[in-house]
């Protein structure tokens, strides 16, 4: 029986880095997209904080059943995230290491996840959300 492949794009931004940031996701299997301001974080955290969020509700989306059965491959343009995640960089930041483990928990609720690095051009979906999220919040006087 073969798994059902779900594809997703997830991205994290900071304008200060740390700063104001926020998280942006689009699952292209399910033509679902959003973003979430996350307050004062670095880039890399948001990128980690985009991860946790699209896995979570995916699971949340197809259910736990469907989720054991899935093959999901999250894309993203963070060479530092997949790359740790793929085990190939060490987790040198100790602000990272409880993000990547919530990101590796999470992918033992599938049946497979891959991470994978793609260029910026390609994440553009998730980009836009993470940046529709901080101007919302940005562009409101007395927020921040």
């Amino acid at each position: 029986m073969s798994m059902e492949k779900i594809i997703l794009y997830t991205d994290g931004g900071s304008r200060g880095n740390p700063g104001p940031s926020a998280l942006g996701v689009y699952i292209e299997t399910l033509s679902k997209s959003y973003g979430e301001f996350l307050g004062d974080k670095t880039n890399n955290e948001a990128e980690y904080a985009a991860i946790v969020s699209a896995l979570k509700k995916v699971k949340s989306l197809i259910g736990k059943e469907r989720a054991k059965k899935a093959a999901i491959e999250v894309r993203m343009d963070s060479e530092l995230a997949c790359k740790q995640l793929n085990h190939e960089y060490k987790i040198e930041n100790v602000k990272l290491q409880p993000l990547f483990l919530e990101a590796w928990n999470l992918t033992l609720d599938f049946g497979q996840v891959i991470f994978v690095h793609v260029p910026r051009e390609q994440n553009t979906l998730a980009d836009a959300q993470a940046n529709k999220a901080m101007d919302m919040v940005l562009k409101q006087p007395g927020l921040l």
